[in-house]
């Protein structure tokens, strides 16, 4: 995490509304397109993850976290938030 910025700075960032639900389909590569593009534009994404695909939402996440460079910032129940330093 970048030093510039507190988890809890961050979890404060996150606390409006879910910016992506993911769906019984799971995570494609439009899904990790779109979480690129929000992490681009906000730096702060939350997930929520359906409750139909609790089992492998663990590895959803770590899915998203590699192929995104993100940081996972908190992850409690079905919803997740992540981080990406905006490279200016």
């Amino acid at each position: 995490m970048n030093p510039a910025y507190s988890k809890k700075e961050l979890m404060h960032r996150s606390l409006s509304t879910i910016t992506l639900n993911i769906g019984k389909s799971g995570v494609n590569p439009a899904v990790i397109e779109e979480i690129k593009r929000q992490l681009k534009e906000r730096e702060v994404v939350k997930l929520r993850f359906s409750k139909g695909i609790s089992l492998e939402k663990e590895n959803y996440i770590t899915h998203i976290i590699e192929k995104s460079n993100a940081k996972l910032i908190d992850f409690r129940g079905n919803v997740a938030v992540i981080f990406k330093k905006r490279s200016n």
